[in-house]
């Protein structure tokens, strides 16, 4: 029976305050007893002084993140229950928490009726699980003599083990099974009939697998000897078709002696499909990235060609000069004046190219300082050539004394390289490209905001692009992935992205980043 909701205690770790404030409003109106912490660490110890039976946690948070929270909850008490909150784009680390046994997670921004959804199924699994670990405490404690009486004893099942959302099986001393629930019927595809008193655990793997499982369970590798936790194989349903699963088990003891066992398994088709659906998402994402790199190539190229030339140039000159034998004082001042155009051009080259290469490197995010006014500088000189070519100037408005983010270098670059790209695309005939970068002490946030005078964009298409696969352009030319994947990028940095916009009139996109601290 769940509990009343006054008896709930649910504790809520957020960095934002504001979500902290209107979650915990939300929640209190449903009549739940809520405590909040601002990051990781206070949170844990909360968590240790209040003890709730459920905690929603964000994802990403300075110091220590959501996953090390679950973690750490898990290791502390197993049976509380753990909802996590991701942002955009967040979707592996969603997956890592329901590996890690997260009971759910939830998208910002929080939609009401899907973090209430979120919690019922929380507490669901919350008194399950006490309901089955208490059940199997008195399993473990009662002398039985025959096969007969453990299964008669699992009659409690028809009440909980039968609405359980995991599948439990439960076998006797020769491993036949004796315990059979309702998710395990839909998972495996047998009937309770054909399996309780006919079939055997090993049947339920694929050739080796029972004998891992086995091998596991009686080590200290996965929650101690004869105890298996959260540990990942595969399950041999009857149409023969692998199921990946992630199974936790007890060994049933009398004495000494093994009588039994109870196995609580999860179906992780959902969560396969899940990571699959991210890996295709990243794939186009990169794939998207690969257009600009392309497009920046042919850019870079005409870029360093002058430099290159010109070290040429001087290069032979200051070898003729050396075949002519020793060279005079004035000569030599010459030498040294060639040597450090040559030096500087060279310097220049190096720099397109290293740009050119941390902008093309497909990689985790990885956070540290940046300084806004140095990454447009280096998005300009890669983009430079294509506004020369296209009779683009650029007007410049860097602020002073712009305080260092905290972000993911390249993908702010990759933003900024994808709204001028979209700028010259709406500058056919040429025009001016205007960029500005300021900081609002108010709001403690650096704003970057990129305008063109081009086409602009319509009322129509206007609240669509920021939509993955959304494009206005002819086909070949864009797999309509730019925008969404700035808006992705900005919304994992809790940034905010806009934008103004009429047909005709050129379009201005800003970018408002939080400063860290």
């Amino acid at each position: 029976m769940l509990l009343k909701k006054e008896h709930w205690k649910i504790l809520l770790i957020d960095d934002e305050e504001a979500i902290r404030s209107v979650v915990s409003i939300v929640l209190a109106d449903e009549g739940y007893q809520i405590v909040t912490a601002a990051d990781g660490e206070s949170g844990l110890r909360l968590f240790k002084e209040e003890s709730p039976q459920i905690v929603i946690t964000d994802i990403l948070m300075p110091g220590i993140g959501g996953i090390e929270v679950l973690k750490r909850v898990k290791a502390y008490d197993p049976d509380k229950e753990v909802i996590v909150v991701t942002g955009f784009g967040d979707m592996e680390l969603a997956i890592r928490a329901l590996q890690s046994d997260a009971s759910d997670f939830v998208t910002k921004p929080i939609e009401n009726e899907a973090l209430l959804v979120a919690l019922e199924r929380a507490k669901k699994r919350y008194t399950d699980r006490k309901a089955l670990n208490n059940y199997t405490a008195i399993i473990e404690e009662r002398w039985m003599d025959t096969a007969e009486e453990l299964a008669r004893t699992f009659d409690f099942q028809k009440n909980l083990i039968e609405s359980s959302i995991d599948g439990i099986m439960g076998c006797d001393r020769d491993d036949k099974i004796v315990t059979f629930n309702r998710a395990m019927e839909k998972m495996s595809g047998y009937p309770k009939g054909e399996v309780v008193g006919k079939m055997h655990l090993n049947e339920f793997y694929p050739v080796g697998a029972a004998e891992q499982f086995r091998k596991e369970l009686h080590s200290d590798a996965y929650g101690g000897k004869n105890r298996l936790f959260l540990f990942e194989t595969n399950l041999l349903p009857k149409n023969g078709m692998k199921i990946p699963a992630q199974l936790s088990a007890t060994v049933l003891k009398e004495g000494l002696e093994e009588i039994g066992m109870v196995c609580f398994i999860r179906d992780l088709r959902e969560i396969r499909k899940m990571e699959q659906q991210f890996a295709d998402q990243t794939r186009l994402l990169h794939q998207d990235k690969m257009i600009s790199l392309g497009r920046l190539a042919a850019s870079v190229v005409h870029e360093i060609n002058n430099p290159l030339a010109g070290i040429l140039n001087y290069a032979r000159l200051m070898i003729k000069i050396l075949k002519r034998g020793v060279f005079e004082q004035e000569q030599s001042e010459k030498f040294q004046g060639y040597l450090s155009l040559v030096e500087r051009e060279t310097d220049r080259c190096a720099k397109i190219v290293s740009n050119l290469l941390a902008f093309s490197r497909k990689s985790k995010m990885a956070s540290g300082e940046m300084a806004i006014n140095d990454l447009l500088e280096k998005c300009i000189m890669l983009s430079q050539h294509k506004l020369t070519l296209q009779n683009i100037k650029i007007a410049k408005g860097f602020g002073a004394d712009i305080p260092k983010l905290w972000g993911d270098l390249s993908q702010i670059q990759q933003c900024i390289i994808n709204l001028i790209f979209n700028a010259i695309d709406a500058m056919p005939e040429g025009g001016t490209l205007t960029i500005v970068s300021s900081h609002d002490p108010k709001m403690n946030v650096v704003e970057v905001s990129v305008e063109d005078n081009g086409c602009g964009i319509s009322k129509e298409d206007l609240p669509n692009i920021f939509d993955p696969f959304f494009t206005t352009k002819i086909e070949g030319k864009g797999l309509g992935l730019g925008l969404s994947t700035v808006y992705g990028i900005i919304d994992r940095h809790k940034g905010t992205i806009a934008v103004q916009s009429e047909a005709g009139k050129g379009a201005v996109f800003t970018i408002k980043i939080p400063v860290k601290g």
